[in-house]
């Protein structure tokens, strides 16, 4: 077994039951936008989507990005690329700053309509002189051309910062609907390594709406308090590898059926596949309980 995936989990696991809130970060809000199914396994059953390994250079950036700006918050200076940029602020000085920026813990705010305690957490705030704070990402990728928010997957950074603005909002901080993108762009151009990579560092502007955020929150409560899984999401590349296992599987084949209305076969029916996957592989004791 994987150091890095343990398969099945029995800690934070939404209870239905629980009076107490339940606790619920930004990344796997995000993943209830993409995919209910993968949501509900992860939160109400314990069996999270396996890991991908971790992107340690884009780690590295963040890391020496904090140092960098942290320099000019302990001096109440203004960092050279706000100035490039036109952006009348200087990072924000807090003494809950490093718990802001710590995974698994970050900013914190109940939701009370959907009993949620929402965390997420941030790279970086600035603060302007009206004293509206400014949500900061960080992002760092190696590409040819401009980097931009143009792309449809970049929804889920969009996300990620109207999330932050929201969260800082519920702590009774005045935020700026506008935010930053500090986007590191690996330089290829060069003729040769030479021990060092060099990146071209854009500051990207977007204004945030957080209207959305109540209501996902709410809809993500009455997903984990189903008694049922939802139905596979043939957006989800997790939900299609499961499809293409069962159809293609002579184990589960037979168990798939065909809806009445002549649907073509990636949109059959895969709750008795599925089930019979399960049941198969508890018999070989390498399968996590999903109930019956």
């Amino acid at each position: 077994m994987s150091q890095y995936y343990k398969g099945k989990r029995t800690r934070n696991l939404f209870d239905p039951t629980s009076i107490a809130p339940f606790k619920l970060s930004r990344t796997k809000l995000e993943n209830f936008l993409n995919c209910p199914r993968c949501f509900y396994l992860d939160r109400r059953l314990g069996v999270d989507r396996p890991p991908g390994y971790p992107f340690s250079l884009n780690m590295a950036v963040d890391t020496l990005l904090k140092k960098e700006f942290d320099a000019h918050r302990a001096k109440g200076s203004t960092h050279p690329i706000m100035k490039h940029y036109g952006v009348d602020a200087i990072p924000f000085a807090h003494e809950d700053l490093n718990r802001w920026r710590e995974n698994f813990v970050g900013v914190e705010a109940r939701h009370k309509p959907s009993h949620f305690l929402v965390t997420g957490a941030v790279d970086d705030v600035w603060i302007n002189p009206t004293g509206e704070l400014i949500v900061v990402d960080y992002k760092s990728t190696s590409k040819d051309g401009e980097v931009n928010l143009d792309a449809d997957w970049q929804i889920g950074y969009k996300r990620q910062m109207e999330i932050y603005q929201w969260l800082l909002r519920q702590n009774g901080f005045h935020v700026s609907d506008t935010g930053y993108f500090v986007y590191c762009n690996g330089n290829t151009d060069k003729e040769a390594f030479d021990a060092k990579l060099e990146f071209d560092i854009k500051l990207l502007p977007y204004v945030g709406k957080a209207d959305w955020i109540d209501d996902a929150l709410l809809q993500a409560r009455v997903c984990l308090m189903g008694d049922e899984i939802p139905e596979p999401n043939f957006e989800c590349d997790y939900c299609t590898y499961l499809t293409a296992v069962t159809l293609n599987s002579p184990f589960f084949a037979p168990t798939a059926t065909v809806e009445p209305s002549g649907m073509l076969p990636e949109r059959i029916s895969l709750a008795r596949g599925f089930k019979s996957m399960v049941w198969i592989a508890r018999l070989s004791g390498r399968a996590p309980n999903f109930g019956s």
